[in-house]
């Protein structure tokens, strides 16, 4: 019989507490990784429209 220190309780306990938190580590960097998307979206978006405004002073400065 191996004997490693771990009885059959206490390994499932270690067990489930590294799955939680491997669980919420994944959602934290999904919430991370959409909340980098969301910011990135709009931040071109808010290039875009600036783009636009100085297209616009452009062309209403020459006409």
């Amino acid at each position: 019989m191996d004997d490693d220190g771990w009885d059959g309780a206490e390994g499932r306990e270690v067990l489930r507490r590294a799955e939680r938190a491997t669980r919420w580590g994944w959602a934290a960097i999904a919430g991370v990784t959409g909340l980098l998307g969301f910011a990135l979206v709009a931040l071109v978006a808010g290039l875009l429209l600036a783009a636009a405004a100085m297209g616009y002073v452009v062309i209403s400065m020459t006409s």
